[in-house]
């Protein structure tokens, strides 16, 4: 059993991530802006697995008081972290042409630096042999087939890929292993407003399986890495 932090946790992979995870029996603790996602996240978990609980908490990760609102509550209700998973993000399809400064530092902020302040402050809550998982996208992949009206979410998720391997040589010696899962598509909200009407091959159930069962594992096998995960592209 682990304690597991994860945010972006009201919706699509994020929220079914968090699902599997608590219904292992993990301590999970599940972060996002959305009241209303993280309660159906709660009666999904009561509803299906009535013996565990999950701790919620509405929180913006890029604007939050940390020392107010998270930390408390890691004390309180979680203790030593073994697992963070950096899911939350946000999405922008607009061409580059009309892609503003404004645009790119909202991309920048949400896919990066969010991510960034969460991992700096959650660092003295991690515990040995710990794993850091960044949710990444094929977008942002070195190589991988780029699309049209992306190219603010491409490039700030190309940075939290290097963040990634940055901080696996920085974490070395306190023994945080760190990786960064390059997702394909998996049909979520998300996904139907970057490419209205394409149907993914990958639900988002099957996909929040795959990362939880990575998150407890991959570390055993994989540091420092940008792990791509897609069958198709988008």
């Amino acid at each position: 059993m682990a304690n597991i932090v994860i945010t972006g946790a009201s919706n699509g992979i994020g929220f079914e991530t968090a699902l599997a995870l608590a219904k292992q029996g993990n301590n999970v603790l599940a972060i996002a802006r959305s009241h209303d996602g993280l309660a159906t996240l709660r009666s999904a978990i009561a509803n299906e697995t009535p013996t565990q609980k999950i701790q919620v908490l509405s929180f913006d990760i890029v604007n939050g008081n940390y020392q107010q609102a998270l930390i408390p509550l890691i004390n309180e209700k979680l203790g030593p972290i073994d697992v963070l998973i950096n899911n939350a993000g946000a999405l922008l399809n607009k061409p580059f042409i009309e892609t503003s400064a404004g645009d790119f530092l909202t991309m920048i902020e949400s896919n990066l630096v969010g991510h960034v302040q969460i991992i700096q402050h959650l660092l003295p809550y991690l515990a040995a042999n710990s794993h850091i998982v960044n949710i990444g996208s094929m977008g942002g992949f070195q190589g991988s087939v780029k699309f049209p009206g992306l190219s603010a979410y491409s490039a700030s998720k190309a940075a939290l890929h290097a963040l990634t391997e940055c901080l696996a040589l920085e974490f070395a010696d306190m023994n945080i292993k760190i990786n960064c899962l390059a997702l394909g598509s998996a049909q979520t909200e998300m996904l139907e407003k970057a490419f209205p009407g394409y149907k993914s091959p990958v639900s988002a159930a099957e996909m929040g399986q795959y990362i939880a069962h990575f998150a407890l594992t991959g570390h055993q096998f994989f540091n420092g890495k940008i792990l791509p995960v897609a069958v198709t592209t988008p």
